[in-house]
């Protein structure tokens, strides 16, 4: 299994999800309970996040309820501050000392909300990865999250080596060109970014984009992956039509890849286009679309993963070729955070 780094900050949310209503999410294998403050007039309140698990019986807060700010226990009613501090106890008015949950710093940007799982001393915002397309003028975005049963690093090989378009998702994004077009990599260890390029000069268009799109025939093809370990992976992808590079159509793919706990992952994915962003139509295909293909990768690592945990430890030699670069320099990156204690990384860019 790959080895988790707690002082990161995770994805455990889009915006949207979180609300009045307490949200559960397991990030790291710590169980967290979300929610909103209150707010007068259109504001949104601010997001807080409590272990979801009260001192005294370990109930779920995220099955609890609200009052006003305050978390109240569902089973026995203990009641929690935004910090975590219990206020009240059934049946007697001294609150006992160490009744408490811990507090989680969060920080709200680029639509998600992003949570620090470890020293919460060292949780610096400005070390969040950057994804502004997700929130940007011009821009339209669709989003959704799917839990996966496997290791995140599955789905961090899975997105570094795209080459499985072609055949795992035949007809839908990958044609053959993307298969057979070698790519570059680029690593910046100390930032812990790594980058793959893959373009295609002469390319069959997808359906994808060809309906997306109106493009009809040949097209030119940049996939331009950035990839900040651990959490957020961009792709940059740009079309053309062959031999027309007067417009090229832009597309940002984003994927928050979130331990959860182990063999599970939480797969937050977004697509986001700067054409055709007032089409209701261009938007739901996209959408449909998209999750189509998500999919089919959460099928495929599912199925990975039970093949693998039923090797016998030593009986599988792993075999790597070019393709594999990228996520090669992913999982050293990944294993280096762990040994290192868990320092966070210094971002760059």
């Amino acid at each position: 299994m790959t080895a988790f780094v707690r002082n990161q900050w995770y994805v455990a949310a889009y915006g949207y999800e979180v609300g009045r209503e307490l949200l559960g999410r397991t990030v790291l294998g710590e169980p967290i309970a979300f929610y909103r403050t209150e707010t007068a007039g259109d504001e949104q309140g601010t997001v807080i996040a409590l272990a979801d698990r009260c001192v005294h019986r370990r109930f779920p807060l995220s099955e609890s309820n609200l009052d006003g700010d305050r978390v109240v226990c569902g089973y026995h009613g203990f009641t929690y501050d935004t910090t975590g501090t219990c206020v009240y106890v059934p049946g007697q008015k001294r609150v006992p000392r160490t009744a408490r949950v811990s507090s989680y710093p969060v920080v709200e940007q680029d639509s998600f909300v992003w949570v620090w799982i470890g020293d919460p001393a060292l949780a610096d915002p400005g070390a969040i990865p950057r994804a502004p397309h997700l929130t940007a003028p011009g821009w339209v975005s669709v989003s959704g999250m799917e839990p996966i049963d496997g290791d995140y690093g599955l789905l961090v090989d899975n997105l570094m080596d795209l080459s499985h378009e072609t055949y795992l998702h035949g007809g839908y994004i990958g044609t053959p060109e993307v298969a057979e077009t070698p790519i570059t990599t680029e690593v910046d260890e100390g930032a812990g970014i790594v980058r793959v390029s893959r373009h295609m000069l002469d390319a069959e268009c997808p359906p994808f984009y060809a309906r997306s799109t109106g493009i009809e025939g040949r097209i030119t093809r940049r996939q331009d992956i950035e990839y900040h370990a651990p959490c957020l992976y961009l792709l940059h992808s740009g079309i053309t039509p062959v031999g027309d590079d007067s417009h090229v159509f832009r597309t940002e793919i984003t994927y928050a890849i979130t331990p959860s706990a182990e063999g599970k992952v939480y797969d937050f994915w977004a697509v986001s286009r700067d054409f055709a962003v007032d089409d209701e139509e261009v938007t739901t295909f996209l959408r449909d679309f998209n999750h189509t293909v998500v999919m089919q990768d959460v099928d495929a690592l599912n199925l990975l993963q039970l093949a693998l945990d039923a090797e016998p430890g030593d009986s599988y030699q792993e075999l790597s070729i070019n393709i594999d670069t990228g996520g090669l320099a992913a999982r050293r990156i990944l294993a280096r955070l762990a040994e290192e204690g868990e320092k966070p990384v210094e971002r760059t860019s």
